[in-house]
């Protein structure tokens, strides 16, 4: 049984799949009681060990998980979760990320983890809502020029849909106020990801990203380059009709084109690439509750440790009064083209 937190304790922050939970601490944010844990993730400490429902995992030695009665300390707890962390010790937060293996089921066993993520209108949709349909998520941003794509991928649903075709669109942005002004006549679904929670979990390095889900939920094509207009082919020199092309093959046929295959396995996110994603999470944070000069630190923290991250260091750039279309994006992208245009899944569709 956990103790109350005496009234000594401070507000600490626990970022958890895309939830925002306050919590007390005992001098440290990585202590947290054993009672808001449970509240917050859904897993408390048993005799069995971390328990959550019929999932359990052994706990070695208690004496580190439990530093005094009733308290966990984060730092041991969340490894044994198969969960990253890192830990602002200035501002008081701990960002948690998606597990190893809920990646792996994406990246190497193709199968497409859920994920539950808000809509523009208003409710909050799930993976799993698309099954028995073959499914293309569109990850874009009104921080990149794939904002105007919109139209082209709902022309491609208006076209497939009734021959059992979803196409949901689903932006990297904070908030839905920013998403809107480019939905007008959009009818697919569009969702918003603030946390950036499917750039950690499908290991989504730059947008416009797409991932082909087949009827069983298995990953039919991993995360591929692709636009649904050619808006700016003069620009960054990927033709949309390819593979627009590929996806109406897929669906009239049942089977991805040899010439489309991806790779079996898209390449796993780096230690520095993970802890990145969860130093924007705490920016991202800090930047909506009005706490911008901390927030530039965390996000200058993950650009530091992927600085060729679009989801990264591009997305940081509104957020923190930069343009994402200026001079500062074009020597990034610079950048990244003379590296090789490192990017986390198959080459674009030609």
């Amino acid at each position: 049984m956990g103790v109350e937190p005496p009234s000594e304790f401070t507000p600490a922050t626990l970022l958890w799949e895309g939830t925002v939970s306050s919590f007390a601490h005992r001098g440290a944010p990585n202590l947290i009681s054993d009672r808001e844990f449970e509240a917050i993730t859904g897993w408390e400490l048993r005799v069995e060990g971390l328990c959550n429902g019929d999932k359990c995992v052994p706990v070695r030695d208690r004496s580190l998980v439990v530093p005094e009665p009733g308290v966990l300390d984060l730092a041991r707890v969340l490894p044994l979760l198969d969960r990253p962390f890192v830990i602002d010790t200035t501002s008081l937060i701990v960002s948690v990320g998606s597990t190893h293996a809920a990646r792996r089921e994406a990246l190497v066993d193709r199968r497409a983890p859920d994920f539950s993520l808000p809509g523009l209108d208003g409710r909050v949709h799930s993976l799993n809502e698309l099954r028995g349909r073959l499914t293309v998520l569109v990850t874009f941003s009104t921080w990149c020029g794939c904002r105007y794509d919109l139209p082209g991928w709902q022309s491609l649903q208006d076209e497939l849909g009734p021959e059992g075709l979803n196409v949901v669109a689903i932006a990297f942005d904070q908030e839905a106020e920013l998403v809107a002004p480019f939905a007008q006549g959009i009818a697919i679904p569009l969702l918003y990801d603030p946390s950036h929670l499917l750039s950690e979990l499908y290991a989504i390095s730059n947008v416009p990203t797409v991932v082909w889900i087949d009827e069983q939920g298995r990953v039919a094509r991993p995360n591929t380059p692709a636009f649904g207009t050619d808006t700016f082919a003069d620009f960054h020199g990927v033709p949309s009709g390819p593979h627009l092309d590929a996806i109406r093959y897929w669906v009239h046929s049942g089977a991805v084109q040899s010439a489309a295959r991806a790779p079996g396995v898209v390449s796993e996110l780096s230690g520095e690439e993970i802890d990145a994603r969860l130093w924007f999470r705490i920016g991202a944070h800090l930047h909506r509750v009005g706490r911008d000069e901390e927030a530039a630190v965390a996000f200058e923290t993950a650009r530091a440790l992927a600085p060729l991250d679009f989801t990264v260091a591009r997305a940081a750039m509104p957020l923190t009064g930069r343009d994402p279309f200026g001079q500062e994006f074009l020597d990034l992208y610079d950048e990244w083209v003379e590296a090789g245009k490192p990017f986390h899944g198959s080459e674009p569709d030609l």
